[in-house]
C-alpha cells in the first residue's frame, strides 16, 4: 500500500532567504573593508556590547569561578565522552604508503588545518554542548589554533558556562562577538587572530548564510537549515516515549520538522493524541516553538511494513533518526541516510545532543543523503604523495605521454617524454597516441 499521511506538513523548512542574503552580504563586505573597527560597529549594533572582545586569562578564570561545581562536573563528563569518541574517529584515518607498481610508491597523509573557528550560539540560552562538540573535535584533530566565538549578552558578556566549557575543551582564544560579525572576524583574521581555515558550529539564519557565502575561501562543516528529526516506531514502541521524543525536538524552533513513520496505525493515532498534551505542559517559549513546529511542519506517516518505513526514512534523510522497533540490528544494516542514528528506546537524540559522545552538529534539510556530520575528520586534509625510482617511472611515463596526447595535452606529454629520454636514452619508445 502507498504511504498514508495521517498528518501532512503545511510548510517546509525552506524559506525565502533573499533578504537574509542581502543583509549578510553587505555586512561581510563592510567588515572585510573596514576590519576591526567595522566589526566593533556591528557588535555594538547587534550584540549591544562594548566590553572585552578577546577574553583575557583573568576574565576566563573569573567566569569559571561563577560556574557551579555540579555543572562543571557535567561539562567535564560530556567533554570526556566527546573527546573519547573523537579520538576513536581519528584513529580510523592513518598515514600509509603502498607500492602501486614496482618502483612507484604513493601514500596518504592526514594533516589537520591550522586554524579553526568554532561558533557557539548564545543569546537567551547558554549552548554549552555546541562548545563541547566543536572545540573538542578541533583539538583532537590537532588544529594549531582554535577560536571559540559566541554572542555576548548586553553589558554582561558571554555566559560563564560557555567560557568555562570552551576553555576546558581547548580553545586558544575566546571571542565575545556574535552573528555575522563574529563569523567575519574569524574568517578575516581580525583582532590579531589567525585567519580561520574552517568555520564550524550551528547558528541562526544569518550565521548559516555567512558561512555559506564564505565557503570556498574557507571550509565549513556544512550548510545548515532548521534542525529535523524522524522517529521509526513499530507496534512494540511506547507511545508516550515516542511522543516525548517528537516534542523534545519540536521545541528547537517554530520551523523544526519532526516526523513519525510507523507500520502500526493505532500507535500513530495515540501519539497524535499525546503530543499536543505534552506540548501544552512545556514552558512558554518552548511551548510556542513546539506548537508551531507540530502544527505546520510535522508529519505522521503509516507504511505497510518495515521495508517501506526504512525506504521512507531514507527518502527524508533526517538529521536525527530514532528507531524504536524490534530487531535493531536489521535497522542498523538497512538504513543509509541520516546524520546520527539512535537505536532503541534506551537512547535518544538529546543524549547525542548533550553528553553521549557523538557529535550534534549534523546535516539538515536532506543533506544526510550525501554527507555526515561534524567529526574530527572535518578538520583534517587527506592529502596524497608519491615518489619513484627511474625504472619505476618508466611505464607510468609511457602511459602518461600517450594518454596526454590523445587528450590533446601536448605539454603534459612532454613532461613524460623528457624523463624517458633522460632516464632511458638507449630505448626507442612509441609515444604517439595512435595504434
Amino acid at each position: 500500500m502507498p504511504r498514508e499521511y495521517l498528518k501532512k506538513a503545511t510548510l517546509t523548512a525552506q524559506s525565502d532567504a533573499s533578504e537574509t542574503q542581502k543583509i549578510v552580504r553587505d555586512i561581510l563586505e563592510d567588515i572585510e573593508a573596514g576590519g576591526d573597527e567595522a566589526a566593533l560597529k556591528y557588535a555594538a549594533k547587534f550584540d549591544k556590547y562594548d566590553g572585552e572582545i578577546l577574553m583575557s586569562p583573568e576574565a576566563i578564570a573569573a567566569a569559571a569561578a561563577k560556574v557551579p561545581e555540579k555543572l562543571r562536573r557535567d561539562i567535564e563528563f560530556s567533554h570526556a565522552n566527546v573527546k573519547k569518541f573523537a579520538e576513536a574517529q581519528k584513529a580510523t584515518v592513518a598515514d600509509f604508503e603502498t607500492e602501486v607498481v614496482p618502483g612507484l610508491i604513493a601514500g596518504q597523509k592526514a594533516i589537520p588545518v591550522n586554524a579553526a573557528g568554532c561558533y557557539v550560539p548564545g543569546g537567551r540560552y547558554s549552548h554549552i554542548a555546541s562548545a563541547i562538540m566543536t572545540v573538542t573535535t578541533a583539538k583532537v584533530a590537532g588544529c594549531n589554533h582554535i577560536v571559540a566565538c559566541s554572542p555576548p549578552r548586553p553589558d554582561v558578556g558571554i555566559a560563564p558556562a560557555i567560557i568555562y566549557t570552551a576553555h576546558t575543551c581547548g580553545a586558544d582564544k575566546i571571542l565575545a562577538m556574535g552573528g555575522v560579525q563574529g563569523v567575519a572576524a574569524m574568517t578575516f583574521g581580525l583582532f590579531g587572530l589567525p585567519k580561520a581555515n574552517i568555520l564550524v558550529g550551528p547558528g541562526n539564519q544569518f550565521v548559516a548564510e555567512a558561512k555559506r557565502m564564505l565557503f570556498g575561501r574557507v571550509g565549513i562543516d556544512m550548510i545548515a537549515g532548521p534542525t529535523d528529526s524522524l522517529v521509526l516506531a513499530d507496534a512494540s514502541a511506547d507511545p508516550e516515549v515516542v511522543a516525548a521524543d517528537l516534542v523534545g525536538q519540536a521545541e528547537h524552533g517554530y520551523n523544526s520538522p519532526v516526523w513519525l513513520v510507523t507500520d502500526h496505525r493505532p500507535l500513530a493515532e495515540e501519539v497524535m493524541t499525546l503530543v499536543p498534551k505534552l506540548i501544552d505542559d512545556l514552558p512558554e517559549t518552548n511551548r510556542e516553538n513546539a506548537t508551531a513546529a507540530w502544527r505546520d511542519y510535522a508529519e505522521v506517516i503509516v507504511c505497510a511494513d518495515r521495508e517501506e518505513m526504512a525506504a521512507t526514512s531514507d527518502d527524508y534523510a533526517p538529521e536525527h533518526l530514532t528507531v524504536q522497533a524490534e530487531d535493531l540490528d536489521w535497522w542498523l544494516s538497512r538504513l543509509s541516510c541520516y546524520g546520527s542514528l539512535f537505536l532503541g528506546e534506551e537512547t535518544t537524540v538529546a543524549f547525542g545532543d548533550k553528553a553521549s559522545g557523538t557529535n550534534h552538529v549534523l546535516p539538515t534539510s536532506g543533506a544526510a543523503s550525501y554527507t555526515g556530520g561534524l567529526s574530527v575528520h572535518k578538520y583534517m586534509k587527506i592529502v596524497t604523495w608519491q615518489r619513484a625510482t627511474r625504472q619505476g617511472s618508466r611505464d607510468v611515463a609511457l602511459a602518461t605521454a600517450r594518454i596526454s596526447r590523445l587528450e590533446g595535452m601536448e605539454g603534459h606529454a612532454r613532461t613524460a617524454d623528457i624523463r624517458l629520454r633522460k632516464y632511458f636514452p638507449t630505448e626507442n619508445f612509441d609515444l604517439s597516441a595512435e595504434g
